[in-house]
């Protein structure tokens, strides 16, 4: 079927709506007949290219692989020794050695270790778990330690503590502090209590001190002044 050329025809436009002659208007790539000013290309994101993907995995890939444990020496792979004997010092075992193979034990003699010999004097110095200053002070006319501040005070001290009584302030001089098993010392009848007990230096004078590392399983404690009776209190244990 023919068609007329349209040379002398008129038309509207699909997009303005705007009347020109047919032969101006331009078919734009969704189907329309536009005139020149309402033209527009196609966008090209209307049409993406198409979008390859990086592989992922490998056609033949490698697994990790497991080296093989090598031995050293024997059966025996890194043997471990716990050390229980040794000659020529003191018997205290044996020597294991743990075989990779089997699991069990293999004594091992050790030899060539001479005996200790003389490594000169030893000095421990014990620790001091508390220091309680001591003044000697005036009450309703008859002297008393202070301890602390605190009159003929009553103290709980732990086996196994060391306690040192610091009488270097000038109010102790000619009171020596001292420790017995019985009240009032040996004004009572009693003696001094020496274990575990050391002194320093003259009461009154600087650094000096009564110094008591309370025994295991010793018994209740009193603190007296050798000169003067009725100036201590009580120490239990």
């Amino acid at each position: 079927m023919k068609f007329a050329t349209g040379q002398y025809a008129l038309a509207l436009c699909d997009r303005c709506g705007q009347q020109y002659d047919y032969v101006s208007l331009r078919k734009e790539w969704n189907g329309l007949r536009v005139c020149p000013e309402c033209f527009e290309q196609k966008h090209p994101q209307l049409e993406p290219k198409p979008v390859s993907f990086e592989p992922e995995a490998l056609w033949h890939p490698r697994p990790d692989r497991k080296e093989p444990i090598k031995t050293l020496v024997g059966q025996n792979t890194f043997p471990l020794f716990t050390a229980t004997s040794i000659q020529g010092i003191s018997s205290v075992g044996k020597v294991n050695a743990l075989t990779s193979s089997s699991g069990g034990s293999t004594n091992v003699s050790v030899t060539g270790i001479s005996t200790t010999g003389s490594v000169g004097s030893v000095s421990v110095t014990t620790p001091v778990t508390a220091t309680y200053t001591v003044t000697v002070a005036s009450y309703l006319g008859s002297n008393y330690f202070y301890i602390d501040g605190v009159r003929a005070a009553t103290l709980n001290l732990s086996e196994g503590s060391t306690y040192k009584f610091d009488q270097s302030d000038s109010s102790n001089s000619n009171h020596p502090l001292r420790f017995s098993t019985t009240s009032n010392g040996t004004h009572a009848g009693g003696s001094p209590y020496t274990t575990g007990v050391t002194t320093n230096g003259t009461p009154g004078s600087s650094g000096a001190y009564s110094q008591i590392e309370v025994a295991s399983g010793a018994p209740t404690l009193y603190y007296y002044c050798t000169n003067h009776s009725g100036m201590g209190g009580t120490i239990n244990t």
